[in-house]
């Protein structure tokens, strides 16, 4: 079944330096298969590039609301996660395995994945995606802990 097909339709940010380009355009092509609207932030070569430049225009159009989720994929994924941890409104981190995305999302609120390219199975990429999308914030007292951290930023 299609995250589509199970209600999850959204738009979705994604960026990768030159280590995460394939897998970049592998996870957005799975994403426009399943009927997301995909927000390609580049980069559009395997050639050398800074992740920071695509992790804050990633982070920026979640910030602000322009896309749901963001997506990140550099060498490590750990880059990518620093850089747009610096943009307000972010709680980004690297996942790698699904339980730990799994409770990223439901404890945390995760809202833009990112992900080592030299470190993730193309098929376990997938799964990780897919865990991403589907797994709902759990509020409750979750949500005490995601305001201490906007507050956090606030006072910056």
């Amino acid at each position: 079944m299609s995250l589509l097909e199970l209600g999850f339709p959204m738009k979705i940010a994604i960026g990768a330096d030159h280590a995460g380009f394939e897998l970049k355009n592998l996870l957005g092509d799975v994403l426009r298969q399943a009927g997301h609207d995909v927000c390609d932030f580049g980069a559009n070569s395997a050639e050398s590039t800074d992740y920071p430049d695509y992790a804050v225009r990633v982070a920026k159009a979640v910030a602000s609301g322009t896309v749901e989720r963001g997506v990140l994929v550099c060498g490590s994924g750990v880059g990518m996660s620093i850089a747009a941890n610096k943009v307000r409104g972010i709680r980004a981190a690297p996942g790698v395995t699904l339980e730990e995305v799994r409770l990223t999302r439901a404890h945390n609120n995760l809202n833009v994945l990112t992900l080592g390219a030299r470190f993730i199975d193309p098929a376990l990429a997938r799964e990780i995606l897919r865990t991403f999308l589907e797994t709902p914030f759990e509020a409750g007292r979750h949500e005490r802990r995601v305001a201490k951290i906007t507050q956090l930023e606030n006072e910056q």
